[in-house]
């Protein structure tokens, strides 16, 4: 089959801004760690919120995606675990299209394979974005997940973690709710990134959103469970009756009405500007590679840094956690965004 000229377009464009984006607008962050994880947390969230917001342009902006959302919404700024089938590996990249309009792109880290966190580009703003990398081993995991928690616990930053779990342990003590998403595509599913360099865009995206409070949700591990398989038995049910009906919506009794964060001009406007902002941003960078010596070698030094520090320490997140306990330990106390003079956390 051939690759699609609008399929290499998406992929390209992903890449160098993600590319570009760790260089030239994370790089120069990197430094703050050192002295404030607090605060370096706070801008590189906002930082990578604006490339989040490309790929939502691109999809709808440009290859016209439908996304249709419905069920309870979310309630802005609250701390939640984000649980979702896995009907393609692209999941996650879609999801952005719902949280923009009915949360907010910064709060969300997702936990995913160790192995990504490699990747150039990609790998490199997601460890910068302090996302969750797993082994797949759980006497490993269930310690690094902790400390994660625990971190954003300690700076005060909400976060919604996004999972693709089976039985997996929700417990939490610094959680608000559970998201149970239901994502359904009716017309043309792209498997895998080979399909999207194919063309084969999803024509509409379903998200169907189940907010359930804490406070419902039980407290010992088996019953947690239990009460997680009970979820997915429910989406089985929620996707038959999605796939098998005409026209195919979650909602037969007419569209929920989700509280949105945004309303759909300033979604609109936000898609325009990302899509303005980062093809001219990758112009810039290429200009600036081709003009100027002192911008190749900051470019390379980058670089360096990157891969650097991932064969030493094996990723910024851990390094973020390294420098927020050593600022604890130094401080004695637990912080929201410490100011940092002389030295000395005040």
């Amino acid at each position: 089959m051939a690759v699609s000229v609008r399929g290499l377009y998406f992929v390209v464009t992903l890449f160098l801004g993600s590319f570009f984006g760790s260089i030239f607008m994370l790089g120069p962050v990197l430094p703050l760690m050192l002295l404030s994880p607090a605060w370096y947390r706070w801008i590189t969230d906002r930082i990578v919120a604006t490339w989040l917001t490309l790929p939502v342009s691109l999809l709808e902006l440009v290859f016209g995606v439908k996304v249709v959302i419905t069920g309870d919404g979310f309630i802005p700024g609250e701390r939640s675990v984000i649980i979702m089938n896995h009907r393609t590996r692209l999941d996650w990249m879609f999801l952005w299209c719902c949280l923009l309009r009915c949360s907010y792109l910064r709060l969300e880290k997702i936990c995913l394979k160790a192995a990504l966190k490699a990747v150039p580009g990609f790998g490199w703003a997601m460890q910068v974005a302090c996302f969750v990398f797993i082994h797949r081993r759980w006497d490993v995991d269930k310690k690094h997940m902790e400390n994660m928690l625990d971190y954003f616990c300690d700076i005060r930053e909400p976060l919604q973690l996004l999972l693709f779990p089976e039985g997996t342990d929700l417990t939490g003590e610094n959680l608000d709710a559970i998201h149970d998403i239901t994502v359904a595509y009716p017309k043309n599913i792209p498997q895998t990134e080979r399909h999207i360099i194919l063309g084969h865009f999803p024509r509409e995206i379903h998200f169907h959103v189940h907010r359930f409070p804490v406070s419902s949700l039980p407290t010992s591990s088996s019953d947690l469970e239990s009460w997680c398989r009970e979820r997915w038995a429910e989406k089985e049910v929620r996707l038959r009756d999605f796939y098998s009906g005409q026209p195919r919506a979650f909602d037969r009794e007419g569209t929920a009405q989700v509280p949105p964060c945004k309303s759909e001009l300033r979604v609109a406007l936000i898609k325009a500007a990302s899509l303005l902002y980062w093809t001219s941003f990758i112009t810039m960078c290429f200009t600036g590679l081709w003009l100027w010596v002192p911008f190749r070698l900051y470019f390379l030094v980058m670089i360096s840094v990157y891969v650097g520090q991932q064969k030493l320490i094996g990723g910024l997140e851990l390094l973020e956690l390294a420098c927020h306990r050593y600022w604890k330990s130094e401080s004695g106390t637990v912080g929201g965004k410490n100011k940092v003079l002389d030295g000395k956390i005040e």
